[in-house]
């Protein structure tokens, strides 16, 4: 490789499931997935705080569900692998707080409109602004980098969990850099940055070495590494003290970790912990859906779709779509095929991507997109065929 080429770089980074902010965003989603199970109408806003021994829940909750919100928690917590304090965490241990309350009857009113013909009227659960990317970098869809860094993530958290590696602990961090061209291909890797918490017991060589050859080899294709690519491990050179006992960990939190990696804009909603009436998650998945059908569609190579939201709002106030001059027609036109494809409808979006559904803990965790695997609806290319006869009409 020419570094001349290089024109820009890009930088995304990842957390595994026990990193704290990780650890409240699972905890928030896997109550909503519970009072879901129970009530699939149920109104949810459940945030989480965890500081050394103790966790703290707090929220609104409508729901004919009954919940045992502590048991829960303490459960996720150690499925993560908070087992011992000496890992920074305990879950039979922890202290657990609760203060979860009715929601409000002002935000109740502007959510539930009314029923009209058997069919459920919804308005926007808040106001605000939600995005949606997608690129053609992928088979996902989805930036080099935020795709690497997730998987990163996820491998490490796998050779600990599934491989048996009792030496890792659960906190931990990925970062990737991608180097890109003028004509914005990723041509290679610059860095790759792995922060993982182990027991004192393993020297930073050999934790390096493991590192090395059980997370990054498995996932990093070597087309992408070259001479002057940086591998860091533990920068620090110890990171035994971590989770919440190394730091803080805050509900929502990693927004940019949640979605795409420093891309594409974010309108600053979190979504774990918060039902689908709720836009600043559910149009945000909308958005996703809508961009990813746009570029499988191969009208742009890549696409950005935001969507803003009055509450109370049962249609949106605007739909607009940027796709960075990568389009084979206007901006403007794609964006009257979207309207006419998509319904933005509050209750058309719950509906169509089947967001009553309790899947909400598996999305808290390793990004809320890219992941076909899990069956997230916001995740298929079900349109195309629908934006291509639209696309006729313009072309012809």
């Amino acid at each position: 490789m020419n570094r001349e080429e290089i024109r820009y770089y890009v930088t995304s980074e990842s957390v595994t499931e026990g990193h704290p902010d990780k650890i409240c965003d699972q905890i928030s989603d896997g109550i909503l997935d519970e009072y879901l199970k129970q009530d699939s109408k149920s109104h949810v806003a459940v945030e989480a705080m965890v500081s050394t021994d103790t966790l703290v829940i707090a929220g609104e909750v409508k729901s004919t569900a009954k919940v045992n919100i502590a048991e829960v928690a303490r459960n996720i917590i150690r499925k993560i692998g908070y087992t011992t304090l000496n890992k920074g965490f305990d879950a039979d241990s922890c202290l657990v707080l609760t203060n979860v309350h009715n929601q409000s009857s002002d935000i109740s009113i502007g959510v539930k409109k009314s029923i009209n013909e058997d069919k459920e009227i919804i308005g926007s659960g808040d106001q605000g602004i939600m995005y949606g990317y997608a690129c053609d970098e992928t088979k996902n869809y989805m930036p080099i980098s935020c795709e690497l860094a997730n998987k990163l993530s996820f491998q490490l958290a796998k050779v600990r969990k599934v491989e048996g590696a009792y030496f890792l602990y659960p906190d931990g961090k990925t970062q990737v850099t991608m180097a890109y061209d003028s004509n914005d291909n990723p041509i290679s890797i610059e860095s790759i940055v792995i922060s993982a918490q182990h027991s004192e017991k393993i020297s930073n060589d050999l934790l390096r070495k493991f590192i090395i050859g059980s997370v990054i080899n498995p996932i990093i294709d070597k087309k992408w590494l070259t001479q002057y690519t940086k591998i860091y491990i533990n920068p620090t050179g110890r990171f035994v003290i971590g989770g919440p006992t190394g730091d803080t960990g805050l509900t929502g939190r990693k927004i940019m970790v949640d979605s795409y990696g420093t891309i594409s804009r974010h309108g600053g909603g979190a979504f774990s912990g918060k039902d689908p009436t709720k836009v600043d998650r559910s149009g945000a998945y909308m958005a996703r859906y809508v961009a990813k059908n746009i570029v499988a569609s191969n009208i742009a190579r890549r696409c950005e779709v935001s969507i803003a939201y009055a509450i109370g709002g049962i249609e949106p106030l605007a739909v607009t779509v940027n796709t960075f001059n990568t389009g084979i027609i206007l901006d403007r036109e794609i964006e009257e095929i979207v309207k006419e494809v998509f319904s933005f409808k509050v209750v058309d979006i719950i509906e169509n991507l089947q967001l009553r559904k309790p899947q909400y803990l598996k999305t808290a965790a390793y990004g809320h997109f890219g992941r076909s695997d899990e069956d997230f609806v916001w995740e298929k290319t079900d349109k195309i065929y629908e934006i291509k006869r639209k696309l006729k009409n313009i072309l012809i």
